[in-house]
């Protein structure tokens, strides 16, 4: 009675491992790396493709999925397979970033101008890989496959050549230049680094500029050890960080549209984060109009700036009777 109780569950559960196990050679013969061929890379695959463990792969699908709800919760209630919240992050970063470089999935199809921490951010299998996954198991999956591998240096390239049109250019101060993901976000700090660093801090040098993509996309680890500020993996910068070499000024900029601006516990985290650093902190928040500004106005700390990319010659001081200058 027991066996026989036990013999649909082992059943159903080997047709789960058999499912992941197709779509890891799935991905193994589509050139994916050995990182991308585990069973996180073959479950996402099934959910991008809205399988279940019963269905033929013929009867893949393309449609919109995000990260938590459209690949997690959906491999979780599919498959009785279940990853931690703080996964989510390694299903980002170690699976579907090389899904879009290797052509296997697309980013934001369905609405391209998306910025990159907008919450309906999503993915998509590409038309060209679910052409080709729906001949898995079929006499036309090898000449398929072979194809999609053959051709995919040159989709890839012309995806990158797309992509790189989209993102935004920024110049910074010594003449490198550097191009942002598209965004409101990444557009105000270009912004800061273009508008208001002439205006308020001319000379500076830029030690940090973030990415919604790339958080280190620019960080001068050397000019951070030259103030006594030795960064760790934890430590949460600020958007934008510019070092006045003649005033001996330290701005720490955010640049605030979905994310809040600097307030008191933010200026807590990071004086702790700069405890040794000789130079004067001045804590700006960045806004891209005065309509983002008044969304925030309660919970700017006091003793900061705040600039607005659409007057950039102005600046509001949250400091009495004090100008601008590093905060007391």
């Amino acid at each position: 009675m027991i066996l026989t109780g036990l013999i649909p569950l082992l059943r159903r559960r080997y047709e789960f491992v058999a499912s992941v196990e197709e779509a890891q050679e799935i991905l193994r013969t589509l050139g994916l790396p050995p990182a991308q061929q585990n069973q996180m890379s073959g479950y996402t695959l099934l959910a991008l493709c809205v399988l279940g463990p019963n269905d033929p792969w013929v009867s893949a699908t393309r449609t919109a999925r995000t990260v938590t709800k459209g690949v997690m919760d959906y491999v979780r209630d599919t498959f009785a397979k279940e990853y931690a919240p703080n996964t989510r992050e390694t299903f980002r970063r170690q699976v579907l970033h090389q899904f879009v470089q290797a052509r296997i999935a697309d980013y934001n199809p369905f609405e391209p101008n998306l910025p990159t921490n907008s919450p309906r951010a999503h993915y998509a299998l590409t038309e060209d890989a679910l052409a080709v996954i729906r001949t898995y198991g079929t006499s036309e999956w090898a000449k398929a496959s072979a194809h999609f591998v053959a051709s995919v240096g040159a989709l890839a390239e012309i995806y990158a050549k797309k992509r790189n049109m989209e993102r935004i250019p920024v110049r910074l101060p010594d003449g490198k230049e550097l191009r942002l993901s598209p965004g409101k976000h990444n557009q105000v700090q270009r912004a800061i680094v273009e508008d208001f660093a002439p205006r308020f801090a001319p000379g500076s040098q830029v030690l940090y500029l973030g990415d919604t993509e790339n958080k280190d996309l620019h960080r001068d680890d050397s000019g951070f050890a030259s103030l006594g500020v030795t960064l760790t993996e934890h430590d949460k910068l600020p958007d934008v960080v510019l070092y006045d070499r003649n005033r001996n000024w330290l701005f720490l900029i955010e640049a605030v549209t979905s994310h809040g601006p600097v307030s008191p516990k933010r200026v807590f985290e990071i004086e702790k984060m700069l405890s040794k650093c000789p130079a004067g902190p001045v804590y700006v928040s960045a806004f891209p109009n005065f309509a983002e500004f008044k969304r925030w106005i309660a919970e700017i700390a006091w003793e900061t700036e705040v600039w607005i990319a659409e007057m950039p010659d102005h600046m509001i001081h949250y400091n009495g009777d004090r100008f601008l200058g590093p905060r007391s």
